[in-house]
């Protein structure tokens, strides 16, 4: 089994490359289960899969100067955009794909932090719409 370490994700928000803040990336997606149980069912419980949604979780280390991450982000606030994330930062391929779509940006944390601290922000946006994921 390949083992693999996180050196150089790729991380896109708005169309801007962020991946020079970035330190954390998360992408996770599910269907919520929907409980078709009957008396048929003999005691055993049944689902089927109803809607999908996804968070896209990033950590990313602060920057307030013209231009930089907290210039970027704040004007997307309360804006849905596209996103992409990848493993590694070199070309998509079966062996490093490409997972994209929307997220809304519902909230951008300016200050975060203890004395000592290095200044970094944590987020996670929801999905809007489908997630795909591209090997070419």
């Amino acid at each position: 089994m390949a083992k693999m370490v996180l050196l150089a994700a790729f991380v896109s928000i708005g169309g801007t490359d962020l991946s020079d803040y970035a330190r954390k990336a998360e992408l996770s997606v599910e269907v919520e289960d929907k409980d078709v149980t009957t008396y048929t069912s003999l005691g055993w419980k049944q689902v089927l899969g109803g809607l999908k949604s996804g968070e896209l979780g990033l950590e990313f280390l602060q920057d307030v100067a013209a231009t930089r991450i907290d210039s970027i982000m704040w004007p997307l606030l309360g804006t849905v955009v596209p996103f992409v994330v990848r493993l590694d930062s070199s070309a998509v391929s079966a062996s490093n794909p490409q997972y994209s779509g929307s997220v809304l940006i519902n909230g951008w944390n300016p200050i975060e932090g203890s004395v000592g601290d290095e200044a970094s922000v944590s987020v996670g946006y929801p999905t809007s719409g489908a997630v795909t994921r591209a090997v070419a």
